[in-house]
């Protein structure tokens, strides 16, 4: 019977304590550790004093606020796109799009490890769907020559890959696909954290927003709650109107947005916060190839290692625990079958603690 892992109790930033002990953290994706900034907290608090906890009703009805409007154009001004349209939450951003799109392509094209709401959303948007080898833009190719000419697909894909922090190759999906075909972009751990302003794997790729859809969770680089959906003016208004999961959905709640607001307003000054990761990352990946590790790096905040036999996941986790690093050994849809320790890099991880991941990583 599957099971929920013992709570976590954070005693700071990038620390937690374990068994009585503080350990260092690498879990989660808080890319920034917004989620514990006094700035993002204070924004919150005050919230709740000002507006309560939540409209109790959706934006479609009574439940629309100015809060909702301002995040919009703030996650707009950063993103620079035309609109943005927020849903309760990352996972819903997905969907709602598919649920709007649906009857518009004659295939949907999707990454064998894309992100289950990715799959969900493949479901919802009424047309076969074809699943092509991971990252794998020959493979895409092969598909597209064997549905034969006239077809519109839709490609569905992450932008980084949450279980190794691969990169999407976007730029050489568009060059192969239809030029009526669109991308729908799951850019959680992308957007915030790649690219020189941090507008995410769009930016990273240096391609047109025409033919993508980007969507986002606010509980990952922002690190509060919520999700949203970057589009054109037009696709916003047709998601508002076609959308069940827009319409029928509470919204986030208030003292969330807030926060929210004050997250976007920090990571839009944020480029100390993205050479600092940026620096960690470097530093870790680096220090892994040095040591003899023979895969790429990956430009993702994310190291993961997916142990060969029980006895090499032992070994691993004990080496962890040595140096009191807490094992994150997590099984997740997408990533590898049998599961894998993965840590996720912060700007605010310091170089011990670094250093600490690197040896229980090349010695054991």
């Amino acid at each position: 019977m599957n099971s929920l892992p013992s709570p976590l109790q954070q005693v700071d930033r990038t620390y937690v304590s374990y068994r009585g002990e503080r350990f260092s953290y690498f879990g989660g994706c808080d890319y920034f550790r917004l989620a514990s900034h006094p700035r993002v907290l204070s924004a919150a608090r005050e919230s709740v004093s000002t507006f309560g906890l939540n409209v109790s009703a959706s934006r479609a009805t009574t439940g629309n606020h100015r809060l909702y409007d301002q995040l919009e154009l703030a996650l707009a001004r950063f993103f620079a796109v035309e609109a943005a349209l927020l849903v309760p939450s990352g996972y819903i951003t997905n969907l709602a799009v598919a649920q709007t799109l649906a009857g518009g392509f004659s295939h949907a094209l999707l990454d064998t490890r894309a992100h289950p709401s990715l799959s969900d959303a493949a479901q919802l948007l009424d047309c076969p769907v074809v699943r092509f080898n991971h990252r794998d833009v020959e493979d895409v190719g092969r598909v597209l020559r064997r549905l034969g000419s006239g077809v519109r697909p839709i490609l569905l894909t992450e932008g980084v890959f949450s279980h190794d922090g691969s990169v999407a190759p976007i730029k050489a999906y568009l060059g192969i696909l239809p030029k009526d075909s669109v991308v729908l972009l799951d850019d959680a751990h992308g957007a915030g954290v790649l690219g020189k302003t941090g507008k995410g794997t769009v930016e990273y790729a240096g391609v047109s927003r025409r033919r993508i859809i980007q969507t986002i969770t606010l509980s990952k680089a922002f690190g509060v709650y919520g999700g949203a959906i970057l589009a054109t003016r037009q696709l916003r208004e047709q998601i508002i109107a076609r959308s069940r999961l827009f319409t029928g959905s509470t919204p986030l709640p208030l003292p969330l947005a807030s926060a929210a607001l004050e997250a976007v307003a920090i990571l839009r000054n944020g480029s100390r916060l993205r050479a600092r990761l940026q620096a960690n990352v470097d530093r870790l990946k680096a220090a892994l190839c040095g040591a003899g590790f023979p895969e790429e790096p990956t430009p993702g905040p994310v190291v993961s290692r997916v142990p060969r036999h029980d006895r090499e996941a032992l070994l691993l986790k004990r080496a962890l625990l040595r140096r009191k690093i807490l094992p994150c050994f997590i099984q997740y849809p997408g990533g590898p079958a049998g599961g894998c320790f993965r840590f996720a890099i912060s700007s605010e991880h310091t170089r011990t603690q670094l250093d600490h991941l690197k040896q229980a990583l090349t010695e054991s």
